[in-house]
């Protein structure tokens, strides 16, 4: 099933709730406009955003198209700030609100043979962070999610069935990733590993280990199988 059928479900799986499916190529600026245009459109309080878009590309940089990896840094970065630019600026006229922004547990080492990705998420971390405090005045939570591996068709997009990522038996749910970031959310947290008990303890490793190491191990399971 492509993404613009599951968005088209969502009204069925959220019955109670009025729901307004919009696609639109985020990696062109238009697109993002396009999208903001459709909730100034509604002319009501935009309470809660999530700025969740991203992909990934897997094999060796010198290998990988480069046409691919400027998409994603489109996606990844630049779509997120200039949607982040219209949010931030509504939220602050309200006085209120809460942003949850998709980082990755990537953001927390070098990932070989993911080579832009990783940087892309880290980006989106260090944004959320330093958007956390210039909105605390204006009453206004940002909260970066930082999802471990999940069992989504993410890995399989990036061209990574070959290697350990590509796999989906090992990884996390998406609905206990989704389910932390939200609590984290409106808890006020300032970030919130997506994963289970194993996701978080990684994650506090990855604090204390040196970039070689991490670097090293990350390569294990993202180099393709020859």
């Amino acid at each position: 099933m492509g993404a613009g059928e599951r968005i088209n479900q969502l009204s069925d799986k959220l019955p109670h709730v009025r729901v307004l499916s919009i696609q639109a190529d985020l990696s062109a600026e238009e697109g993002v406009e396009y999208v903001w245009s459709e909730v100034e459109a509604l002319g009501r309080p935009l309470d809660v955003v999530a700025l969740n878009a991203g992909k990934s590309l897997g094999g060796a940089f010198l290998d990988t198209d480069l046409d691919e990896e400027k998409h994603m840094i489109a996606l990844n970065i630049t779509s997120q700030v200039l949607l982040a630019k219209h949010v931030v600026r509504k939220m602050a006229d309200q006085r209120h609100g809460w942003i949850l922004i998709t980082s990755s547990m990537s953001a927390l080492t070098p990932t070989p043979y993911e080579s832009i990705y990783g940087p892309t998420r880290a980006f989106m971390f260090s944004f959320a962070q330093g958007l956390r405090e210039e909105m605390r005045e204006y009453g206004v939570n940002v909260t970066a999610l930082l999802p471990g591996a999940t069992a989504t068709d993410f890995h399989q997009t990036a061209g990574m069935g070959n290697t350990m990522f590509g796999s989906n038996d090992w990884k996390n749910n998406p609905a206990l990733v989704a389910q932390r970031g939200l609590d984290a959310l409106f808890a006020g947290k300032d970030h919130v590993i997506g994963g289970d008990r194993k996701t978080r303890r990684d994650a506090l490793l990855k604090k204390f280990l040196p970039e070689a190491v991490k670097s090293r191990q990350f390569a294990k399971d993202s180099k393709p199988n020859q």
